[in-house]
């Protein structure tokens, strides 16, 4: 499937598609690090891919996402660029109680859980340090921005771009 074919099968935001595309129709060869600097991030950005379902249309969906690591979990926020609503991937998500992701040429199936407390805080300042733009994010909304822990299960295949919707 070529790259155009694979964004339109991701379910992104259009300025996502090209990255999201990239990643999944390479195998996860490409696109895992990101240039981030012209977006307030950093030239190094590393990314996976998180595959969830809709909880309202039961269609698989794709979407890149920077990521961070802590105590062996892979860290991930709920940002939707400081939006008034939580992304349509966060509220699938905590709808389910397995994840699958992909980091580079490794997918995992998972379990995911939501920090609380100083686990979180300190979490919060891990992500905004790495993208700093989190931080502007949140001085944007009056929610507060979902922090989400991913912990691999088992190794699965990689993604396919014929998988997502």
């Amino acid at each position: 499937m070529s790259e155009p074919q694979a964004a339109a099968k991701l379910h992104l935001q259009p300025w996502i598609q090209g990255h999201g595309a990239h990643y999944l129709s390479s195998g996860g060869a490409r696109g895992h690090i990101e240039d981030l600097s012209s977006r307030g991030g950093r030239l190094f950005a590393p990314h996976l891919l998180l595959r969830y379902v809709g909880r309202k249309t039961g269609k698989t969906y794709t979407i890149p996402l920077f990521y961070g690591v802590y105590g062996g979990e892979v860290v991930i926020v709920a940002s939707k660029g400081g939006a008034p609503a939580h992304p349509a991937w966060y509220l699938n998500l905590t709808a389910s109680d397995q994840v699958r992701f992909q980091v580079a040429t490794q997918a995992f199936r998972g379990t995911w859980r939501e920090p609380e407390a100083t686990e979180r805080d300190q979490l919060w300042k891990l992500m905004v340090s790495n993208h700093p733009a989190y931080a502007d994010y949140q001085a944007k909304t009056s929610r507060r921005i979902p922090i989400i822990l991913l912990q691999a299960v088992e190794e699965i295949p990689v993604f396919k771009p014929a998988d997502a919707a």
